[in-house]
């Protein structure tokens, strides 16, 4: 199971470039104002909680993690990244189903 967490531009750099160094870590930057975002959350989440691969996933609202969204040239939201060794390692843009959610996951953790 993942912990998950929620992250802003005051924490973002311990809880995700640090921890990454450890655990991998999974980002989701989305706005409470974006559609696609409500349906995606949740998904995260879901697939979080029943996983059995250990990562940590960090919520981030865009519109309080400005400079990170900005410094990982998130143009659009929903926009998902894997952070592994402080660095993205792979991502993806869009809500997505869960059973793709499910498989993105089990190919990149």
């Amino acid at each position: 199971m993942a912990e998950i967490i929620e992250v802003n531009d005051k924490n973002f750099e311990k809880e995700v470039i640090e921890k990454s160094k450890q655990i991998p870590v999974v980002v989701d930057f989305y706005a409470s104002w974006c559609l696609p975002c409500s349906i995606l959350s949740p998904i995260l989440k879901k697939v979080a909680k029943e996983s059995k691969k250990e990562f940590v996933l960090a919520i981030a609202n865009v519109d309080e993690t400005k400079e990170f969204a900005e410094k990982f040239n998130v143009l659009s939201i929903p926009n998902v990244k894997l952070f592994k060794n402080g660095k993205v390692v792979n991502e993806f843009v869009g809500a997505m189903p869960e059973t793709l959610v499910r498989k993105w996951l089990e190919e990149n953790l």
